[in-house]
């Protein structure tokens, strides 16, 4: 019998622009993914699908999946934009509006969410927003705004979560803006546009985003903030994403640690961006981590007292609720299928041709070119599988593993 090979590595996969156009799967991904299972239709090295989709659950996407890859696909495989929220609990409990499009509500309470209610609900609730009758105002207090994606009514979503937001979280009082900071706002999915079969890129919920952050501005002369924002390209979702791998690596026993994430996109400014920022996070873990056992061997050693800082201490609150990020790199492999496509063979100066795009990302995220530069660029999906294979010594016949 072969030997039991156990990879050191997993695959993060975005979807749209890798796998498929639209609902037009692209042809290199059934090839793709005959090479990372075996006959029995089992994953030879750990695979997560990471999406910025965040309009239906996640076992409907894996449905979609299976039925493109020609293999089985689990839900425990599939990370929405949404999924990190299971973390936030201290806001399951809370009455929260949500915004976005498909089965919200089932979204929400997917997600961890107790309370929901939609703009539709909220607009029913308030027909007319301008209630003079204390009496008669229904008392809907809104504690937490959550945008999973856009919505069809602009227009309704951007006035009603304004109305929210100026009054404290009671839409039918008149706005107050002394309400800042205003009630918490937690958001998925930052792509500003996207990629289905139109020919130029569609308006993204980062669009929707942006609406909303200038509204809000101009009326109150403040910047929105955010509690948290999730969806590529941000280390929330990258450090969750992980944690689905390290957990099936844990469910095949496979003993080694996955010490390299690669991490296969189509644009720029998510995937690569995303995966190239998580890097540094966990380049800045791995280096803090060994300054901390540096120092404490120091102090062991009788060389005086010493004491790590308070910030070498302080992680982000959502680490918490995942065990510490055990992956040494994140490799960002960018493929030509989709919002980058240089319809050409891959430039010569790559640097040039990739740090003249304007920015696209969030706000609140810095414009770094060298975040933008992905480690290696393919053609499309079955190339960046092949390659990485290489790279990695591994092959899909097991026993003709060469380490």
């Amino acid at each position: 019998a072969a030997p039991n090979v156990q990879p050191t590595f997993g695959f993060l996969f975005d979807i749209d622009g890798v796998l498929v156009r639209g609902k037009t799967p692209i042809p290199a991904a059934k090839n793709a993914f005959q090479k990372l299972v075996n006959p029995q239709g089992q994953f030879l090295v750990p695979v997560v699908f990471v999406t910025n989709a965040g309009n239906c659950l996640r076992q409907k996407k894996a449905d979609q999946l299976s039925h493109i890859l020609g293999v089985p696909i689990s839900q425990d495989q599939v990370m929405m934009s949404h999924s990190p929220l299971r973390m936030f609990k201290r806001y399951h409990d809370k009455c929260v509006l949500v915004s976005g499009q498909g089965p919200l509500l089932d979204i929400a309470k997917y997600v961890g969410f107790y309370h929901p209610i939609t703009i539709d609900m909220l607009r029913e609730t308030y027909p007319l927003l301008d209630m003079v009758d204390h009496d008669r105002r229904p008392k809907i207090l809104v504690s937490t705004v959550v945008l999973f994606g856009e919505p069809v009514r602009w227009e309704t979503n951007l006035q009603l979560i304004i109305d929210v937001l100026l009054t404290n979280g009671y839409p039918g009082n008149p706005h107050h803006q002394a309400n800042y900071p205003h009630i918490p706002v937690l958001a998925c999915n930052m792509d500003l546009v996207w990629v289905a079969e139109a020919q130029s890129p569609r308006f993204g919920h980062g669009t929707f985003m942006v609406c909303l952050e200038n509204i809000y501005k101009k009326i109150t002369g403040k910047e929105l903030k955010y509690e948290a924002l999730m969806g590529k390209p941000s280390e929330l979702t990258y450090h969750y994403a992980e944690h689905l791998i390290r957990t099936q690596a844990t469910e095949r026993q496979w003993e080694k640690p996955i010490q390299t994430l690669y991490a296969i996109g189509d644009n720029l400014m998510t995937d690569i961006y995303g995966a190239n920022l998580y890097n540094c996070y966990l380049e800045e873990k791995n280096s803090r981590k060994g300054s901390k056992a540096r120092i404490q061997a120091k102090a062991a050693g009788g060389t005086g007292s010493a004491t790590v800082s308070q910030d070498d201490e302080i992680e982000n609150p959502w680490e918490s609720e995942l065990a510490s990020a055990t992956a040494t790199s994140c490799r960002s492999v960018l493929v030509c299928t989709g919002v980058y496509n240089p319809h050409t063979e891959v430039p010569a100066d790559t640097r040039e041709s990739i740090t003249e795009t304007v920015f696209h990302g969030h706000r609140d995220f810095r414009f770094d070119p060298a975040l933008v530069e992905p480690v290696h660029i393919v053609p499309d999906v079955c190339a960046a599988v092949e390659l990485i294979f290489q790279l990695e010594n591994f092959t899909s016949d097991q026993s003709n593993r060469t380490s």
